[in-house]
């Protein structure tokens, strides 16, 4: 500590100083921090204690079954970043009181400027963390991918795309399928893509990508070399499903009558099935009017099984978001959120450069971000981004 030895004896009680001492020194530094929500604190100190109560169980032999696993390993993690967090607000706090000793002045704003970023990022991190986890949070996702505007070269970027994703997915080394895959006429974009994503908690790190990604880079096709803008929509959904579950389970959650199943012959391009067996199938639910059609499979029982899963997703996200909304309107002050469906990010391929919308987060890496590799610093800005906004909307209830 560039050495500087702090005695706590010297030191007033904190009563002396609640006056913003994190103020006193942001004045003149770009980093700035404030406390945590006394809200989020009483959070943080719950779970500390259920923690606690959790060893102790364990300790006198008690069963220590998956669940509780998953439980252990989250509060331990929640309960690091709170000590850390304590630990390093509790040596800012005293460092500001140094600064009012000349002959520790100048050692007490250099140890502060180590300092400061840490606990900022410690605050964000723990933020993130105490605020109530999404309803689906620990689900599985399946990502469906279509073209928006701009034609082939709209098809041939929902088709990267869906590769990022399937570069993402590598390099987190996570489990995935691809569910349906449906190409344009000269193989080079996809007209529909469903990816199935099978990690446990997928869905709520990918649930940012819900949108419209715009691209804006010059087509190969392109003589002149202008700039075009094409679009693609991705749906993050929830799997509703157990992998381990049989083929029919998804179609006994609905009630009879309450979806309608078509079959009929599968339409592409050549193949000893297609046109000679009634195997396709499209799920009407008659309540909402979502529909599902599946073909990629030879069995009809099959695309059936896949098509009710998707339908399980997709209603479940609509009832999702309805929800959410209805909670919103609620309130008087209306907030922006990452849910937003346009154009939440740009592809600037020309620039090598990513930006997203809602966090207004640049990333000057494109072929990093395509490969899978640099997605996680999108994805966590977002975080960030929403852990702000949540935690403002705790403060303002409070308040």
């Amino acid at each position: 500590m560039f050495g500087i030895r702090i005695s706590r004896t010297a030191i007033p009680s904190r009563s002396n100083f609640i006056r913003p001492l994190f103020q006193r020194f942001n004045s003149t530094t770009s980093t700035t921090f404030q406390p945590l929500h006394p809200a989020l604190i009483k959070r943080a100190q719950q779970l500390t204690q259920e923690l606690k109560d959790l060893e102790a169980s364990l300790a006198d032999g008690g069963h220590f079954d998956i669940n509780q696993q998953k439980k252990y390993s989250r509060l331990s993690m929640v309960v690091d970043i709170y000590r850390d967090y304590s630990e390093n607000v509790t040596l800012y706090e005293e460092l500001q009181l140094l600064l009012e000793d000349e002959s520790l002045k100048d050692e007490a704003e250099q140890e502060i400027e180590t300092t400061l970023p840490k606990l900022v990022e410690l605050a964000d991190k723990l933020k993130s963390k105490l605020l109530p986890p999404h309803e689906f949070a620990e689900k599985a996702c399946l990502l469906e991918l279509r073209p928006g505007v701009g034609g082939i070269e709209a098809m041939i970027f929902t088709s990267e795309l869906f590769q990022m994703y399937i570069n993402y997915a590598n390099h987190k080394r996570w489990q995935y399928s691809v569910v349906s895959k449906s190409m344009n006429g000269s193989g080079n974009g996809i007209l529909e893509g469903i990816l199935s994503i099978d990690e446990p908690g997928s869905y709520d790190k990918l649930r940012f990508e819900s949108g419209v990604h715009r691209v804006q880079r010059i087509p190969e096709t392109e003589t002149k070399g202008r700039l075009q803008t094409s679009t693609a929509g991705v749906v993050v959904l929830p799997q509703m499903s157990d992998n381990n579950q049989s083929e029919d389970a998804d179609e006994r959650v609905f009630a009879q009558g309450e979806v309608r199943i078509d079959v009929m012959r599968s339409s592409g391009k050549g193949g000893q099935h297609v046109n000679t067996t009634e195997s396709a199938v499209r799920l009407t639910h008659i309540p909402t009017g979502i529909t599902v059609s599946m073909q990629d499979e030879r069995s009809q029982q099959k695309n059936k099984s896949r098509a009710f899963a998707v339908l399980r997703s997709r209603i479940a996200e609509k009832e999702r978001v309805e929800r959410e909304a209805a909670q919103r309107s609620l309130r008087s002050d209306q907030v922006s959120t990452t849910d937003r469906s346009d154009k939440i990010r740009t592809y600037n391929f020309p620039q090598n450069r990513i930006t997203d919308h809602r966090c207004s987060y640049s990333l000057h890496d494109a072929p990093g971000v395509m490969r899978g590799e640099k997605l996680d610093l999108l994805i966590d800005a977002l975080e960030k981004h929403e852990g702000q906004v949540r935690s403002k909307e705790l403060e303002n209830m409070e308040s």
